[in-house]
């Protein structure tokens, strides 16, 4: 078993966790920004072993595939269980101004249409329920008369706020107070937020209140938790959630990077979830024992989507799968090439969860398709068939280049092969592209992982491996990704 501190319990592009427990299972949810279905809904027993069981925004009246560009879309779900129903809040920074509501009994599904609740400017939103049963939404402000972290009475069944934002606390001082969580534990209100932005300066900051509206009483050992300044193999820590587990200790998930490389340090998964134990001191402050759990081994899949429908891992970027996907009677599925008004592909993809990993890919011939590594719409490499010619491309920023174009395919299916390989430069990695055919299996070339990083890319999101069509449908029979750590 690996070490929580320094290896995620859920890998590769899953930020901004927030868990609610309901008896022994706990659910816990991410961020997706522009990727649909959006909203990841995982389960566990543990803490440790995860599965995910659906995508809680997976209907065009919660949320519109497509809609969202590189990095806008769903920020910072938060779920909670309160009377016998689950509830997801949101923010949907391309939608309709306002926080996005659904709610379901079963958590996997189906969960209501979305509400936006309107007046609440803002993202992060949290939900909290007092004694009295009033609903408290606290939440990020972007309205300047109440920056910082905000609160507001709402009427969840009618999707209205009862009351206009008042400021609640801003913090200890560091950049960006965002991320809100409050809940109770014993007399005490804890409201436990992140601050100094997302990237290397994050810190997980907590205050206390006999009231859930305040005053908010900051902790004296603030930051209760940062990585900032340290040279520890897991950066970026916070925007964290609280949970009392079933035996009543106490638990914390949260969200890190991996960098690797040289200056200054690439991360290339995004965003990840970890999870800590919590012990409590005689005056009631929370401490954070990051090595207190064990997680699993990496594992992968092989998916020659048999139906009927698809695994919960595949996302897009760029439309609906109903749009551009359908299951070939003879096996497989078959990929049509589509426009998005995002003018992302339709890309049939799953998120890189791994530091070293093999995504393969098997098309029927003849094909005009692409296997694509993708951080955005600027920043990409792909191995593709065109005209019977393997050819390797790559976009980085405004420049788009035909690394490789000179080999090619026979026989009736071709495989499409990229490794996340040790590094040749200072960067993370490389990305080495590879094609089998009838006449055996070539490396076509290899790529510096450097400028598929957020650090080179920017923004929220990690790298994603999809397949999409190129021209007309294309077939894939079969993918499967392998984790090589």
């Amino acid at each position: 078993m690996l070490s929580a501190a320094e290896h995620p319990v859920i890998r590769g592009f899953h930020p901004d966790p927030s868990i609610c427990r309901v008896g022994d299972d706990y659910y816990l949810v991410n961020s997706s920004f522009e990727y649909s279905p959006g909203v990841p809904l995982w389960r566990s027993s543990d803490l440790v072993n995860w599965t995910q069981i659906g995508n809680i925004l997976d209907r065009a009246d919660q949320f519109s595939a497509g809609a969202a560009g590189s990095n806008g879309g769903i920020y910072a779900p938060t779920i909670r269980h309160h009377d016998g129903r689950f509830w997801m809040i949101t923010t949907n920074v391309s939608g309709e101004p306002g926080q996005l509501l659904v709610s379901a009994t079963n958590p996997q599904g189906p969960w209501s249409a979305a509400v936006i609740i309107p007046g609440l400017n803002g993202i992060d939103p949290d939900l909290a329920w007092g004694d009295d049963g009033t609903c408290y939404v606290t939440f990020c402000s972007n309205d300047p008369e109440t920056s910082g972290i905000a609160q507001v009475r709402v009427d969840l069944e009618h999707g209205i706020a009862l009351e206009a934002p008042r400021r609640l606390w801003q913090g200890t001082g560091l950049a960006y107070p965002e991320g809100p969580h409050l809940f109770r534990r014993g007399e005490w209100w804890y409201l436990l937020i992140s601050e100094g932005g997302t990237e290397r300066g994050h810190a997980i900051t907590m205050a206390r209140s006999r009231s859930p509206q305040g005053p908010f009483e900051s902790a004296p050992n603030n930051p209760l938790f940062s990585r900032r300044s340290t040279t520890f193999p897991t950066q970026n820590t916070g925007h964290a959630d609280f949970i009392e587990c079933a035996d009543g200790s106490w638990a914390m998930v949260y969200l890190g990077v991996r960098p690797r490389g040289g200056t200054p340090l690439f991360h290339v998964n995004g965003r990840e979830t970890f999870v800590a134990k919590i012990e409590w001191d005689r005056s009631g402050w929370p401490t954070i024992v990051p090595d207190g759990f064990a997680v699993p081994a990496p594992h992968g899949f092989t998916d020659d989507f048999t139906g009927p429908g698809l695994a919960p891992r595949w996302i897009s970027p760029g439309a609906g799968f109903s749009d551009f996907l359908s299951f070939h009677p003879e096996g497989g599925v078959a990929l049509r090439a589509a426009a998005a008004i995002n003018e992302a592909p339709a890309l049939l993809s799953v998120r890189a969860q791994d530091e070293r990993w093999r995504f393969t890919a098997v098309l029927e011939l003849p094909t005009a398709a692409g296997l694509r590594v993708r951080m955005d719409e600027r920043h990409w490499y792909e191995i593709r068939v065109v005209d019977g010619v393997a050819q390797v491309q790559a976009q980085i920023g405004p420049v788009h280049n035909v690394v490789v174009d000179q080999q090619q395919l026979s026989g009736s299916s071709v495989e499409l092969m990229v490794e996340a390989a040790d590094p040749t430069s200072n960067g993370p990695d490389d990305l080495r592209f590879s094609v089998a055919d009838a006449t055996g299996t070539r490396e076509l070339g290899r790529l510096d992982g450097r400028y598929l990083s957020t650090e080179v890319a920017g923004g929220f999101t990690g790298r994603t491996i999809g397949v999409h069509a190129l021209d007309g449908v294309a077939r894939l029979l079969r993918v499967s990704y392998e984790p090589l750590e």
